[in-house]
Formats: C-alpha cells, sequence, structure tokens
C-alpha cells in the first residue's frame, strides 16, 4: 500500500492547469484507500529522525504519473527544484516542501539539468537552455542548433558554462551577452556527465570512459578507460574519482556492474575496484565527518560506505516508491538533505537531521505578497494632478495598443561609417598595416557624429592556445628542458641583489640583462642588437631631441653594455620609453603584468612582432632629418643627411611587388623590407605525409613569395582574384628571418624537416670511412679562428645534426636569368671565382632566437648569438669567435651545432639573423660621444609655475666646467610605481618574489671644491608619464604634484634630459660622492666605473658589520641633525661630502690604525644608543647646528 502522508493537498487544483486532458479531480483509481491529510506540509509527529542518519522526511507528488528526471537543491535559497518529462518545473520551499513556484519551461522536452545562479535559475533540455527567475519569469532563452542532444551543463565561473551532450563538441556560453564564445571539439559520442576539481575538469562519456581536460584549454590530459559497457555515473572529492556504470555481456547485452571503479588523481591510477551490495545507478560524494559515497540503485536501495573501505550490509536504507524507478538524485550543499525523484512523479526528501537546512548560509527567500485588490486608495476624480495612470483599465483586444508598432518602424536600419577625413589620409604614415595621423581638430575631441557600436578588434584566445605548439598530446615532463635554458629567476634577499651570486651564471665578462622588469622579454632581442657591430656603433653615435627615442636609450644601454665586466645591465629606461610608443602598444607588445607572470602571452609570435617593429622604428628614428640639437652642440650626427639610414643599408632590401589581375592588368610598386617571414608549403598528399624539402628552397619561395588574394582592381573597379609575386633587386647585408613556428601544423612541419636531414647524416656517415679524431680546440673552429675556452670539448659527427634543418652558412645570387638563387654552403665551402663575378655572396648564421616551452614556469625566450672579434678583443684582449647562449643574465658558450638545433617539443624557432661575410668592412665603426658639455648649461623647466626665485640651483658656468678627477655630491630621491611582491614561508620568513619598481624622481649634484663648494648645480625634479603608486614623502621628500607640469613649482625636466648630464660628468672622468651610490645608480639605470665613486657607506662601514645610515653618521661626526621629518637631496648631498671630508681628514691624522678605532668607537656608540639619534634641543627646533658657516655661499640661492 502507498504510503501518501506527505502528498500535496493542492495537487488536485494544480494539476488540471497544466494537462487539461486530467479531470479536475484525481482519478479514484490511482488514489483507491488513500486519505489527503490537510496538514500534510508540517513533518508528521510521529516521524522520527536520528541525528547523523539519513531517513525520509518528506515525500511529494508533483504531478501524478509523470517521471521526475531532475532534481537540484538550491545553492542560494532553501529551495528544491525539480523538472520532469513533459518540460514543467517546480520548486519547493524549506523541509516542510511547500510549494513554492511552478510554471513550464519547455512545451515538449524533458528537463534534463538544473542548475541555482544568483539571479536565476537555469534549466537545460534537449536542444535549449532557459533561465528564468525564481518566479518563472523568464531571463533569457538559448536555442541551440538542430542535432544537439545536450544532457549536462557546468558553471566555470560566474559568467561562463559549459553544456555537453551526445555530440562532437562541448559549446562554451557567455551568460552575459548570451552568446556561444567558443566549442571543445570532443571525441563521439559526446559528454554525458561533466563534474569540475581545482585541476581538470571530468567529462564522462556513454562509452564508459571518463576524461581528464585542462581548465584553460579543454586539452585532454588523462583518460579511464572505467566500464566495458557505459557510464551511469560518477563523482570527485579530493584526490579520488569514484564511477559506477554498465559492463558488456556478450549477446545479452549491458548488466549493471556492482565494482565501483576508485581512481587516485594524484598518481593516475586506478585502486582496488569496491564492490558494493546494490546495483548503483546514481553515487555521490558525502564529505562530512569523512568521505563517505552514497550509492543509489534505480529500485531505491542506497548504501553508504567509505571509497577505500569495504562496503557494509548494514549501511543499505530503502526509499519508499512503491514500486516506482528512481530518475534522479541530488545532495544539498550543507549534505543534511538528499533528493530522489522516481518514474511516478514523486519527490523524496531526506535528511540527516530534525532541523535541515540544504545550505550553510541561505538568503531569505521572496514570498509572495497577499492581494491588495481590495485594498487600493480611494481616488478624487475632481483633482487636477491626479495621474490617469493610477486608474486600473481592463485590457481589450479590440483595439491595438499605443505601444504596438508596426514593423516597418521597428526593423533596425544600420547606418554607413562615416568617411574618414581627407585631412587624415593625407598627412597619414603608414607603419605596417597601421596608419597615424595627427587630430586635424575638426571635431571636438572623443566625439564623432553619432555613437557606433563598440567592436572588439581582436579576441583574447590566449586561453585556447595550447602551451606548446605541438599541443599537449604528450606528457610535458617527457621533454626535459636543459637547465641552462630555463627561465631564470633573482633570488632577493634582505639585501636585495647584493648577496645574489650572478658570477654563477655567467662566468664570461659579456653582460647580462635583468628579467624582472615589465616587457623584458625582448632582452634577448636587446642583446642581438647590441652584437651586431654596425648597429651598436649606430645608436651611440645618434642623440636627438625626442624625449622618447628608441634609438637613443639603446645607444645609453650599450654604453653601459661596454663597460660592464661580466655584471648585469638593466633596460629599464629602454623599456620605460618602449612603453610610450603608440606603435608598439598598437601591436600588442606592450604586456600586462599577468600574462608575463602566468605565462598566457605567446612569446614565440610576439618576439617576432618586437622583431619587425624594431627594425623598422629605428630605421624611422635614424632616418628623420633633424634640426637643432640642444644636446650635440658641435659634435652633431651624420646619419640622417644621406637620405638613407645605417639601418636600411643594413636590413634593407629593395622589393618589387607586382599585382596581375585575371583581367590582364598588372600593378607594379617598390618598397623597402626589413625581414622577411617564412612561408611553409601546405601538404596535399593524400595520406598526409610531410614531404622532404631544403631550407634554402622554402627560404628562396618565402622571399620571392608568389600567392593568389582578393585585391582591388581599377581597371575592373571591383575586387578580384589577384596573383601577387614579390622578387628583390638586391640582397641585404643582414637577412631577417622570422620563422613564424606559431602552430601545430608549421610545428610538425618543421620537427619532419629536421628528422630527414638527420636521417640523411646519419647515411652520409655510414657511407663515409671513419676519420681519425681531431684535437680540441681546432675541431669545432671556423677558419682564422682562435679557440681558447678551456674546459670545453664538442662533437660534430652526425649526432650533432639531430633536430638541425638549417644551415650554418648559405649562398645567395641574383642572377639576370634566374632570379634568386639560394642554396646551402657546406663548412669549409668557399665561392668560385666564377660565382664571385656574377655577384654571389655568402650568408653566415649568426643569430638564432628560440621560444622555449617549458610548462612549470610559462616558457621564455633565449638567443645565440655569433659574438665576434671586436666583441672579444675589447673584453678579453683576445682574437677570436665564439657562440653563447644569452638566457636575460646567464650567459654560457655552446658549440656552433647547438645554436641550430631545434626540437620543436620545447625548443621552438623564433627568429634567424644571417650576415654577408665581411659585411663590417662596409661602415663607419667609430663611436663619437656625442654628449659634450652643452647638455651642463641652463635649461628651461618643464613646470608652468615655476619662477627663477624658487631656484634651487646655480648652473655651472663655462669656466666651471668639472674636470677628471673632480669631487661632485650626489644624492637621489625615488618615487615607487609597482609594489613588491613577496610571500611569507612556512617559517615565518619573508620571500621577495619581485621587488618594488622604482623610479627616479628628483636628483641632485652639487660642486665638490671651489669657491663655491656644496653649491648645487643640479637640482633636477623627474617629469614621469606613468602611475605613482607611492610618492614615499616620509624618505624622499616628493609630495604629490612635483612631478605634474602643470602645478609644480619645481624645476621640471625630462629623465633624459637629466641622464644626459649624468652621463656627461661620468664621461669626463669626475669623482660622485654620496650616501648608497649603488641603489641611485642602479634606478637611474648608469653604470659608473667603480674608481669614480666614493660611497660613505663603505667609507665608514668595518666588515661583517651593519651599515650605517647618514643621519647618524652626520649626527656623530658632524654633529649634524638631518633628515628629521623628511629627506633633502641637496641636504643628503652636502653631508656626504662633508663626511668624505672627514674621513680624508681621519685618515691623514691618524693613519688606517687610528681611523679604525673610530669605527670601532662608532659602532659602540651605535649599539648603546640602538642607532637612534638622540633628540637634540637648539633654536631651530631641529637639533642641527649647520648654518651659514658651513657653506656661506648658499645663503645666496
Amino acid at each position: 500500500m502507498m504510503n501518501f502522508d506527505g502528498l500535496d493537498p493542492g495537487l488536485g487544483e494544480y494539476a488540471p492547469g497544466l494537462d487539461s486532458s486530467m479531470d479536475p479531480r484525481l482519478d479514484p483509481a490511482l488514489l483507491q484507500g488513500v486519505e489527503l491529510d490537510p496538514d500534510a506540509l508540517a513533518v508528521p509527529e510521529s516521524m522520527h529522525i536520528v541525528e547523523g542518519m539519513y531517513s525520509e522526511l518528506h515525500s511529494v507528488a508533483a504531478e501524478v504519473g509523470i517521471p521526475v528526471t531532475a532534481t537540484h537543491f538550491d545553492l542560494q535559497e532553501e529551495l528544491l527544484w525539480m523538472g520532469n518529462h513533459r518540460g514543467h518545473a517546480s520548486s519547493f520551499f524549506g523541509p516542510t516542501m511547500g510549494r513554492y513556484s511552478s510554471f513550464q519551461v519547455h512545451m515538449t522536452d524533458d528537463i534534463r539539468h538544473i542548475q541555482s545562479m544568483d539571479t536565476g535559475v537555469l534549466f537545460l533540455t534537449k536542444n535549449n537552455l532557459k533561465c528564468l527567475t525564481r518566479g518563472g519569469l523568464i531571463m533569457f532563452d538559448y536555442p541551440m542548433e538542430e542535432g544537439a542532444d545536450m544532457h549536462s551543463l557546468i558553471l566555470t565561473d560566474n559568467n561562463t558554462l559549459l553544456m555537453g551532450g551526445l555530440q562532437n563538441y562541448v559549446a562554451e556560453l557567455d551568460l552575459t551577452t548570451v552568446q556561444e564564445t567558443q566549442k571543445f571539439t570532443v571525441e563521439v559520442p559526446g559528454v554525458a556527465i561533466m563534474r569540475q576539481s581545482n585541476r581538470f575538469f571530468f567529462c564522462g562519456h556513454t562509452s564508459g570512459k571518463v576524461s581528464l581536460r585542462d581548465l584553460r584549454t579543454f586539452k585532454m590530459e588523462h583518460e579511464f578507460d572505467a566500464f566495458s559497457g557505459s557510464l551511469s555515473d560518477f563523482d570527485v572529492h579530493g584526490n579520488l574519482l569514484a564511477a559506477c556504470g554498465f559492463s558488456s555481456r556478450g549477446l545479452n547485452g549491458l548488466s549493471c556492474d556492482r565494482f565501483l571503479m576508485v581512481y587516485d588523481l594524484r598518481m593516475m591510477r586506478a585502486i582496488t575496484p569496491m564492490q558494493v551490495h546494490v546495483d548503483p545507478l546514481f553515487l555521490h560524494f558525502i564529505p562530512t565527518y569523512t568521505s563517505r559515497l552514497a550509492i543509489i540503485s534505480q529500485t531505491g536501495q542506497c548504501q553508504f560506505c567509505e571509497p577505500t573501505g569495504l562496503a557494509n550490509l548494514a549501511d543499505i536504507f530503502h526509499v519508499n516508491t512503491v514500486g516506482q524507478l528512481l530518475m534522479s538524485f541530488d545532495v544539498s550543499s550543507s549534505k543534511q538533505a538528499l533528493s530522489f525523484g522516481d518514474s511516478g512523479g514523486c519527490v523524496h526528501l531526506w535528511s540527516s537531521a530534525p532541523e535541515v537546512s540544504f545550505n550553510s548560509y541561505s538568503r531569505e527567500t521572496e514570498l509572495a505578497l497577499p492581494c491588495l485588490v481590495d485594498s487600493l486608495p480611494q481616488l478624487d476624480w475632481n483633482h487636477e494632478l491626479m495621474p490617469l495612470s493610477l486608474l486600473p483599465m481592463p485590457l481589450t483586444n479590440t483595439e491595438p495598443l499605443l505601444s504596438d508598432w508596426p514593423t516597418s518602424f521597428i526593423t533596425p536600419s544600420p547606418r554607413r561609417a562615416p568617411l574618414v577625413d581627407p585631412e587624415i589620409l593625407r598627412t597619414m604614415k603608414t607603419v605596417g598595416f597601421i596608419g597615424y595621423a595627427p587630430n586635424p581638430r575638426t571635431r571636438p575631441r572623443n566625439q564623432v557624429p553619432y555613437k557606433i557600436k563598440d567592436i572588439e578588434l581582436e579576441y583574447d584566445s590566449y586561453n585556447q592556445v595550447p602551451e606548446s605548439p605541438i599541443g599537449r598530446d604528450e606528457e610535458p615532463h617527457l621533454y626535459m628542458v636543459p637547465k641552462k635554458y630555463r627561465k631564470v629567476t633573482i633570488k632577493y634577499s634582505k639585501l636585495g641583489l647584493e648577496d645574489f651570486d650572478f658570477k654563477h651564471y655567467n662566468r664570461t665578462l659579456f653582460a647580462g640583462l635583468e628579467p624582472h622588469i615589465p616587457n623584458a622579454y625582448c632582452n634577448c632581442m636587446i642583446q642581438v642588437l647590441y652584437f651586431l657591430e654596425p648597429v651598436r656603433c649606430l645608436v651611440q653615435n645618434h642623440l636627438c631631441q625626442k624625449e622618447f627615442c628608441l634609438a637613443c636609450e639603446l645607444g645609453f644601454l650599450f654604453h653601459m653594455l661596454d663597460l660592464s665586466r661580466g655584471d648585469p645591465c638593466q633596460a629599464s629606461n629602454f623599456l620605460r620609453a618602449f612603453r610610450t610608443i603608440p606603435e608598439a602598444s598598437a601591436l600588442g607588445l606592450i604586456l600586462a603584468d599577468s600574462d608575463e607572470q602566468t605565462g598566457k602571452a605567446r612569446l614565440g609570435r610576439l618576439i617576432q612582432s618586437w622583431n619587425r617593429f624594431i627594425l623598422a622604428q629605428l630605421h624611422q628614428e635614424t632616418l628623420e632629418q633633424e634640426g637643432p640639437q640642444a644636446y650635440r652642440g658641435a659634435s652633431s650626427s651624420t646619419l640622417g643627411s644621406s637620405g638613407e639610414s645605417v639601418i636600411g643599408r643594413l636590413f634593407g632590401c629593395e622589393v618589387e611587388n607586382s599585382s596581375l589581375c585575371r583581367c590582364g592588368k598588372e600593378t607594379v610598386r617598390s618598397s623597402l623590407t626589413l625581414l622577411f617571414t617564412m612561408h611553409y608549403p601546405e601538404q596535399r598528399s593524400p595520406d598526409k605525409t610531410i614531404e622532404e624539402y631544403d631550407f634554402a628552397e622554402i627560404l628562396k619561395k618565402s622571399i620571392c613569395l608568389e600567392q593568389s588574394t582578393q585585391a582591388w582592381c581599377d581597371n575592373c573597379e571591383k575586387y578580384q582574384p589577384t596573383v601577387q609575386t614579390r622578387n628583390i633587386r638586391c640582397l641585404p647585408d643582414v637577412l631577417v628571418i622570422n620563422c613564424e613556428v606559431n602552430s601545430t601544423k608549421e610545428a610538425e612541419f618543421w620537427k619532419a624537416q629536421t628528422e630527414y636531414a638527420y636521417s640523411k647524416a646519419l647515411k652520409k656517415e655510414a657511407a663515409e670511412p671513419p676519420k681519425p679524431k681531431e684535437p680540441l680546440p681546432t675541431e669545432w673552429c671556423l677558419e682564422e679562428e682562435l679557440c681558447s675556452v678551456e674546459g670545453v670539448t664538442f662533437d660534430t659527427q652526425a649526432e650533432d645534426m639531430r633536430h638541425v634543418w638549417i644551415p650554418l652558412s648559405l649562398k645567395m645570387c641574383i642572377s639576370k636569368t634566374q632570379g634568386l638563387e639560394v642554396s646551402s654552403l657546406s663548412e669549409g665551402e668557399e665561392l668560385t671565382e666564377s660565382e664571385e663575378a656574377e655577384g654571389a655572396s655568402v650568408f653566415d648564421l649568426v643569430v638564432t632566437v628560440s621560444h622555449i616551452q617549458d610548462a612549470r614556469t610559462g616558457g621564455n625566450l633565449v638567443a645565440h648569438i655569433k659574438v665576434g672579434e671586436t666583441y672579444h678583443q675589447r673584453k678579453e684582449g683576445v682574437t677570436h669567435q665564439q657562440w653563447y647562449l644569452f638566457n636575460d643574465f646567464l650567459i654560457e658558450p655552446i658549440d656552433k651545432a647547438e645554436s641550430a638545433q631545434f626540437d620543436v617539443n620545447w625548443k621552438v624557432p623564433a627568429v634567424l639573423y644571417y650576415v654577408k661575410r665581411n659585411y663590417n668592412a662596409k661602415y663607419d665603426l667609430r663611436i663619437k660621444n656625442p654628449i659634450d658639455a652643452n647638455v651642463l648649461l641652463t635649461e628651461a623647466s618643464l613646470a608652468r609655475k615655476q619662477r627663477k626665485s624658487h631656484a634651487t640651483f646655480i648652473p655651472l658656468m663655462v669656466s666651471e666646467m668639472p674636470q677628471a678627477a673632480d669631487l661632485v655630491g650626489l644624492d637621489a630621491e625615488f618615487v615607487t610605481l609597482n609594489q613588491e611582491e613577496a610571500e611569507l614561508r612556512s617559517d615565518g620568513t619573508k620571500s621577495t618574489i619581485k621587488p618594488s619598481q622604482m623610479s627616479v624622481a628628483r636628483i641632485t649634484c652639487v660642486r665638490g671644491q671651489g669657491t663655491n663648494e656644496g653649491v648645487p648645480f643640479i637640482d633636477d625634479y623627474i617629469s614621469t608619464q606613468e602611475q605613482v603608486v607611492d610618492y614615499l614623502t616620509q624618505y624622499s621628500g616628493i609630495k604629490p604634484g612635483d612631478l605634474d607640469a602643470k602645478i609644480s613649482s619645481k624645476h621640471l625636466t625630462t629623465l633624459k634630459s637629466t641622464y644626459l648630464k649624468l652621463r656627461f660628468l661620468i664621461d669626463t672622468g669626475v669623482r660622485f660622492v654620496g650616501h648608497g651610490l649603488q641603489k641611485d645608480f642602479r634606478v637611474i639605470n648608469l653604470m659608473v666605473p667603480k674608481e669614480q665613486v666614493i660611497d660613505t657607506v663603505y667609507l665608514f662601514h668595518m666588515p661583517r658589520k651593519r651599515m650605517i645610515s647618514l643621519r647618524f653618521l652626520a649626527w656623530y661626526f658632524l654633529d649634524l641633525n638631518i633628515q628629521s621629518e623628511t629627506h633633502d637631496s641637496i641636504e643628503d648631498a652636502r653631508t656626504a661630502l662633508q663626511l668624505y671630508r672627514k674621513s680624508v681628514e681621519l685618515s691623514h691624522n691618524g693613519g688606517q690604525e687610528e681611523f679604525r678605532k673610530v669605527l670601532k668607537a662608532l659602532y659602540e656608540k651605535g649599539r648603546k644608543l640602538d642607532w637612534k639619534v638622540p633628540d637634540i634641543d637648539s633654536a631651530d627646533g631641529q637639533g642641527s647646528p649647520k648654518s651659514t658657516a658651513v657653506f656661506p655661499s648658499v645663503m645666496g640661492l
């Protein structure tokens, strides 16, 4: 006999509204012997709930005889949702299961999945997704394409969901725009069940398999073959995955498997299957005290067990379905309630607590308000201001509403885009495919005639691109990245960089570049440009008036690289200027910090775009005709006067582009190109095998490119299919090649070619008799090289040809009959006299830039560079050539064969540089320093409010120009652009992940000798265009507004202007005196020879003791109380000068032994006072005895 104690009394009145075929009263045959209890909404008092054990709390018949296909506990409110086979949905409130809402979701299809959100509830049917409010109002209705057979959905975040079913794709939907963003292809027969953890998406297939997929790309990472027949259900908790399903039984079809498959997600393997005593159809982890599993059979038997233990018969209970089958099952988020839906239309609620709550923290449910029709306020019809809208009016079907406009009035009519101003077209300069023009000011700023819908130009598809161009088919750890190629990071301590051992990474005298600066991904390409001698000389001779000029900044950086003796440098000023170039931003070359740290940036494609951009930018900047030079004086540069830049002569190649329309009209135009992009042939073979090609053959086709495309024909006056061909008229001195290995297809092509080349090398070695091995080092040297690298041995056998496709030398010639001819040149082979007469040239490989694919670090870029003789001569005093690996601040000599090896599984080619042999002879490689004494003369301030009465310094006169060994007191103040990123270790110590990014805000230089000793001659505030997050006013004295040209009263200049002044002082040979100058020069981005730096930090320092502050030294030795409220760079620079004079006086009077005693007394006094300056009461209130007697001339400012 069926128990209907909990049946909803409103069922008889509600059901006819859904199905007109049902009688207004329930069929007596259905309710024979059943009494409907009017108080059934309350839990019967006879029902006893045992705390901690699940037992039936309530049962409700939603629609008698209509199977319940989905149940779901609302995650925000105390509601239980159900959906049935006829597309109807109902919700029940709280443990009493009072009916809350009921509505039709779909007219015919069954509801397969229900998911609650903050704003509404999602209902998934076969080919439709509908979102409704909890009261039943439609928020959106999303129909799917024909053939869709959806079964499950999962919310990946608040605004995105994935839908899967029995088709070969999983769709991603953006809930904000209600549009499909992308489709992920999956194997047939599709995805029936989906779960998610913090590591993977888990997809259950009807074939009996469970696949684990990447959270970002949805690529399959692992797969478990759980059951031979089909999968019924699975769940994931912690490191365990449990699944139930069906096994094949030959001709007898499928049978329910009583063994649950359990997998350990740490080791990705199955553990001992667990036998249960029911036929499992549903299972769910219920992690309360332990990780219990609830296993449900279709007949209503339920069993609880531990996934790693044995099932116990005592843990079985039964859901009373009166012979009906269970169709759905769900567990509340609080784990206190279970819901079951059966084929008879009943929903059963089981609970483990008498006062059950579905969620730990539920918001209040909005209940319906009582009808207020009878309590409407009295309206005074005679009142003149009474709005007529308050009068309730009946709607009639006889007359149309005023708001019911005809279709012709509401059809959208898009307007044409406005024409571009002719003045913009006339003055526009094109860089690549982007045009730039000055604003003609014909319209108000930021306004257009009408609003145009914003269109996203480029969809951010980084999340869908696999880390490696060959995808995730193989385990990433199988391709071990060698240690020297991995991303290097600086480990910061309390002392910052002082105790970091850079020599461990670089034992050469060449300088590396530090990687922690934003957009430092281009470090390797900066090294490439530096080791091209004509480029190095060009930018160091270049100087212009532009505030942000990349050629100027490269010249300053290359000067630092020249001076360095193995210490790493920073490209901070160059990258600061780089971030201000609008073309760089338009091309997407400026990365956000999040993209750099998370490894989302596609570095291979990015560095190739950067390579194209920097060559064009340097060509443009060095080609521009320049007016009077503010910084040059007499030493004007001759560059740009001839109408051709050195960059154009080096990299430029005049190309002839021909477009032939099918009407016969041919258009020919000439242009200058600075680099070429590789184009790989399409694979047309039916078996998809990749044919063998020679690199020289592919390079020739890429240079002399022929392709078909749609183009405008003036003759036909419309777009027509045209054949475009490109031919070159001359050969460049430096051949730059972008490899364009950006997808799986190109990577597979490159991989196949390296395998062909390797097999050919093996056959060649087997055919030739073995040669005796020559002694090192001449074995691995090119002709005329002197190898002096100790402890390095290389092998040039066929094994060196593994992963090598590109030749180390190329022979190129432009003949009148054949056009461009390109061929590989073997080692030691030279041109014949006839070939030289025909104009043939030999190009040697000198640079390869690679993208290192390392899943653990997000990848990085490295460069292999063949360093020439002149560089070794300057650094080491020897004359030879050698290949080096440049990986930020890691520099290591390598074999020439390694430079051409590209295992695309982890090392992907990006950029190649071939140079014409002996090309340097054509260029003037002398460097004449363009910075002269004029930079120290008076200059105007950028600040509008700055007056001469506010001047804090007196510029140098011509008679005061500094000489070598003169003293200059220096101090700098800084502001913070980005805060430090740090983490706390488990032992409580702090680890700096990324240091704070500082920017110089004020630089002061004071005279160190003469009648005006102590008087500043430079006191520049540096204007910055970047956002300052902390002015550090307490330590820097810089206040908000001091660096703003509109409101500042200070002497405001550009960083470049002040940088040139300091560079002139360094080049002159002055000696800088200051406190903590090492950090100052580092942030200013200057390399100063150690013999030109006198740092008072080290003058008054004993080995293995702490550093002493300037304030304490000034109080102890000079009786000065400085920095009491804030820092002043003029005061600090003067104090450092006085301390230097004091140290000279102490050393001269008592010798080193006496000076050591003074230092011991200093440290003893400091320990007693805890290194804090005692308060001194004096007339000026600051406790500082400095007066006009110290520097009398200062008072005249």
